[in-house]
């Protein structure tokens, strides 16, 4: 059985998604991020540095960092047809913009929504939420030239990468994405209608 520690509406719901998308036997343990539950000490034993998710594994071994454990789990149940086949020229394009969110937008996401973990000047935090609310965008507009014909990102065959995204979206001003990407605001949307992401869909964004 896998483990995920996680608290609703952060980085935990995409491997939650890609969990039960893979039909994988799991369990959720809940670490409320708002009550500060990831800051305690039994929680660093599982991740020193105190973020959701974590994923241990069937062995007994404890995984960070969530597009690692969503390529993990593609590779780990290959009948999912969650992601190519490792080493394909196709398997490179999907880890490159699985990456590229991971590096770019969920980072940026997180100087917005705690910009002041990122200036010791008490009266910087303003402009470092501008500064990444700039920067996410940008590379939102990136992402949307990047999608074809869709639904998905590499056509009509779901990914872990459409999996991320969709958690990304959820994050997003719903307004500025359908009128800047929309081509990204229907890809999420219609991960979100699939039926075995709808619930957790649900669960972390209502």
């Amino acid at each position: 059985m896998y483990r995920l520690y996680g608290s609703p509406s952060t980085g935990s719901a995409s491997v939650e998604a890609a969990l039960a998308q893979i039909g994988a036997d799991y369990r959720i343990i809940d670490v409320n991020t708002g009550d500060g539950a990831h800051l305690t000490e039994a929680y660093r034993a599982i991740n020193p540095r105190q973020q959701v998710p974590a994923l241990e594994l069937p062995d007994g071994s404890v995984m960070s960092e969530g597009a690692a454990m969503m390529l993990h789990l593609a590779d780990a149940f290959p009948v999912a047809d969650l992601a190519p086949l490792p080493g394909s020229p196709a398997r490179a394009q999907h880890d490159r913009w699985l990456l590229f969110m991971a590096v770019n937008l969920y980072e940026g996401e997180l100087r917005k929504a705690y910009c002041d973990r990122y200036t010791d000047d008490p009266a910087g935090a303003d402009g470092v939420r501008a500064s990444a609310d700039a920067y996410v965008k940008r590379h939102y507009l990136i992402l949307e030239d990047a999608i074809g014909a869709g639904p998905y990102l590499f056509g009509a065959t779901m990914s872990m990468a459409d999996l991320y995204l969709w958690m990304l979206a959820a994050w997003m001003d719903a307004g500025w994405l359908a009128s800047h990407c929309p081509k990204v605001a229907a890809l999420a949307a219609a991960v979100a209608m699939r039926p075995r992401i709808a619930p957790i869909h649900a669960a972390h964004f209502g």
